[in-house]
């Protein structure tokens, strides 16, 4: 009798729920097991800051599948953390002492909050958003609190600072870059999002860094390093995440470098492991390069193309890396992967928050952002893997529509 294979993965994620659905969708016939460190099950994160802060939704809401998928699916939900992966024996060791072997295995273990290192980090009442556990304690913080100091102004500073003050809150936003988003956005459209909180009360003290953190067991003050001190007795630190590949690490066979390393099939440097999400460092065919994506589309579609390789499809992972953001009355979506030194050209009003944003380099778009425009996702995708070389002049002109570009 022919013993069917075991497909292990890590990571009860969004990128790890949908590689196995995916799996079992692709015909995957053995036995899937998915293990996860958190008690809730597979959820969504984007909620984390902004509905789910708030208050305006639950964490159910949030929930991957329905209860009962995983059961419905023959997928084994393990509610435990994986201590070792052994990738040369094929077996994980659980904190519970549970080993589980497997033939092939995904790992979609996500990234981990980057730490705040500075004198006073280790107060109470410092808070790191990341997990639904997390956003429950953080809005409970916020309802209590007399005045907020966000630590980084990247995507998860912003959005928690939006959320902050539409619950209510006094906030400072603290960064050491001129404007909110500035590494991915630059000074002309960080600009926008700077504006933006400040239009809504967000006291900003862009251009500096944090020195230490002072209180009586609890964080009371936040000293920039500009001598300046803010009053807070919430601190929320958003500095950026690292991916969590101390299993592969401490394995063998793994290439690590800002991540997993894997091709465009999302395998890694092992044979029958795969990667999908935050962890993955991906070859990206259009780039031709290496990218590592954070971001809620790049979980769910990684996700997908993994488990359906898992079971013995040879899908290349090819989609623009796509995310996008809700701060206040602003909507924007984002779509490729811009690096430092492309050129920006704009299309539309930016003063009323209505354009659309070109990152390009030698006459072809690398990325787009669409602000309060909308339904010109599918045309932004096709401009930037379009062969054609494009004019910023044209790119900037609202007359030619965007078919026209592409």
């Amino acid at each position: 009798m022919t013993t069917k294979p075991t497909l292990a993965i890590v990571g009860a994620s969004l990128a790890g729920a949908k590689a196995a659905e995916a799996a079992r969708d692709a015909g995957f016939d053995g036995r899937i097991v998915l293990v996860g460190d958190e008690a809730h099950a597979p959820y969504e994160r984007p909620p984390l800051s902004k509905g789910i802060l708030r208050g305006e939704a639950e964490i159910e809401s949030a929930h991957v599948h329905h209860e009962g998928f995983y059961a419905e699916h023959d997928i084994e939900l393990v509610t435990d953390r994986v201590t070792a992966l052994d990738a040369l024996t094929r077996r994980l060791e659980l904190v519970s002492g549970t080993v589980v072997p497997f033939d092939i295995a995904i790992l979609a273990t996500g990234a981990a909050p980057r730490q705040l290192e500075t004198p006073g980090a280790d107060l109470a009442g410092i808070h790191y958003l990341r997990t639904a556990d997390d956003a429950l304690r953080l809005r409970d913080a916020i309802r209590g609190s007399e005045r907020v100091a966000v630590v980084g102004a990247g995507w998860i500073g912003s959005e928690v600072a939006a959320s902050a003050r539409q619950m209510g809150a006094d906030v400072v936003l603290v960064d050491p870059a001129p404007t909110p988003l500035h590494r991915l956005l630059g000074d002309h459209i960080g600009g926008v999002f700077r504006q933006l909180h400040a239009d809504h009360g967000v006291e900003l003290r862009l251009g500096s860094g944090v020195a230490r953190l002072r209180g009586t067991n609890t964080v009371e003050e936040v000293v920039l390093d500009d001598g300046r001190v803010e009053h807070a007795d919430v601190v929320i630190v958003g500095v950026g995440v690292e991916p969590r590949v101390g299993l592969a690490e401490s394995s063998v066979g793994f290439r690590v470098d800002n991540g997993l390393v894997v091709d465009q099939h999302l395998a890694t440097s092992v044979d029958g492991i795969y990667a999908a999400g935050d962890v993955a460092n991906a070859w990206h065919p259009h780039y031709k390069r290496h990218i590592r994506v954070e971001h809620w589309a790049n979980a769910l579609n990684q996700g997908v193309t993994a488990g359906r390789n898992a079971a013995g499809h040879q899908d290349a992972y090819t989609r623009l890396p796509y995310f996008f953001s809700d701060q206040y009355d602003l909507g924007m979506e984002y779509v490729g992967y811009a690096q430092p030194g492309d050129s920006v050209a704009v299309r539309g009003d930016v003063e009323a928050r209505e354009f659309i944003a070109f990152w390009h380099r030698d006459g072809h778009v690398t990325a787009a952002m669409n602000v309060n425009v909308w339904d010109v996702v599918d045309d932004l995708r096709a401009i930037i893997t379009g062969s054609r070389t494009v004019d910023a002049d044209r790119l900037a002109d609202s007359d030619i529509p965007l078919g026209d570009l592409v």
